[in-house]
């Protein structure tokens, strides 16, 4: 079955499924009824694995073969994109002096010497823009972008336990501070591993290499980036949204597996009503996702809103208890003490970026004696949980 058929058959059993929910309504469902629901989300299940299992093997081809290569758009370029594209494209002793100046005009010579230079800002900051839309955490936090790694403490504050007063004619009003902390927002160096690119690409004039290139960075600096500010330790690494929460709920004795309605309802009253806003949600992964689409509240009605638009058009999030629901694939998976499920405001988490990005170009015979050459590219990122009472975790059981 093609991706489009199997996108269309999940947008039918999603669509099956809400049409099932505004039937029933608020009546008490019958164990048929449930049956049914639990069908459609189980199919409904096995088929985005398919279309997941279809992507990734169209991706790992794109990669290997070059399938994805972009192509040039008309229009003039940037002198800075211009000398970004001379690095890319041409060998060293084939450049003339012309060339070189630009290159060295539009990029650092920090690293020169060692064959790599410090991206010119505006096209620095395309890369960096680019990762924004790889993986939830970039999706949902806020970022910053700062001219280098230097070391920063950024200010925080929780104001949900402040109020005001009243004032009695002729009396002067109490002071009422504001409490500002700071949380540690320090750069760590993140790698793309080297992209091997065939000579024939880079000859080629009709393919965006600056394009290529920038996207392979992406791809490759987002996942890890992704699974940092996920569950990132806080040493020698960014500190992640899960390790920097505290648990809201902690299931019973039995449920390493598992999780209940009440889990779920103990859950969200965890977070601060202040923080109940519409940018509140929750995130889990894939394989949580299959327990939580069988969950039925008291009346033994599904809590579960699935969204048949996914995979069709505009990205419409499934709803968990009325609360979106945001899939990442590096928050833990069911087991013994695992934080599996998030809840709250992710936007309180904050995404540090700084603006050098530097590439190395490799000519050795290590590449050129397999008709290749070598890219690297290093970038600086942080991260850190501005407001702990922002977020709240569900934790399984130990046994």
């Amino acid at each position: 079955m093609s991706m489009q058929a199997l996108r269309e058959r999940l947008s039918a059993l999603n669509k099956d499924a809400n049409h099932l929910l505004a039937e029933k309504g608020s009546q008490t469902w019958s164990k048929d009824d449930q049956a049914k629901f639990d069908g459609l989300m189980e199919e409904a299940d096995r088929t985005q694995n398919q279309i997941a299992a279809h992507q990734r093997v169209l991706d790992m081809d794109a990669e290997k073969k070059f399938k994805d290569a972009p192509r040039q758009e008309p229009g003039e370029k940037s002198e800075a994109r211009k000398g970004v594209e001379l690095f890319l494209r041409k060998m060293s002793n084939e450049l003339s002096m012309e060339e070189r100046t630009m290159i060295r005009n539009t990029m650092s010579t920090t690293t020169g010497s060692q064959g790599g230079f410090t991206v010119q800002t505006t096209v620095a900051k395309e890369v960096i823009d680019a990762m924004k839309d790889f993986g939830a955490m970039r999706r949902l936090a806020d970022s910053i972008q700062t001219a280098n790694g230097a070391d920063l403490s950024y200010p925080s504050s929780d104001g949900t336990s402040e109020q005001g007063e009243i004032v009695a004619q002729n009396v002067q009003a109490a002071t009422g501070d504001i409490g500002f902390g700071t949380v540690p927002l320090n750069t760590f160096k993140f790698g793309s591993k080297t992209i091997t690119v065939p000579i024939e690409l880079l000859q080629d004039t009709t393919i965006d290499i600056v394009a290529l290139i920038k996207k392979r960075v992406r791809q490759r600096i987002g996942r890890i980036a992704n699974v940092k500010f996920t569950v990132g330790s806080g040493t020698g690494e960014p500190l992640g949204i899960v390790p920097a929460s505290s648990v809201g709920k902690t299931g019973i004795t039995g449920q390493t597996l598992t999780i209940t309605y009440d889990d779920l309802v103990d859950l969200v009253d965890s977070l601060d009503v202040a923080y109940q806003n519409e940018k509140c949600g929750f995130m889990t992964s894939q394989t949580l996702r299959r327990v939580l689409r069988k969950i039925k509240d008291t009346a033994g009605r599904p809590i579960w809103t699935p969204s048949y638009d996914a995979g069709m058009s505009a990205k419409t999030p499934d709803l968990l208890m009325g609360y979106p629901v945001e899939i990442n694939n590096d928050m833990a998976v069911p087991g013994a003490n695992a934080k599996s499920l998030g809840f709250g405001d992710v936007s309180q988490y904050m995404i540090r970026d700084a603006m050098e990005v530097t590439l190395f170009r490799f000519e050795d015979s290590a590449f050129l004696t397999k008709g290749q050459v070598g890219f690297l590219a290093w970038s600086r990122h942080g991260g850190n949980l501005l407001d702990v009472n922002s977020f709240k975790t569900y934790q399984h059981s130990a046994t």
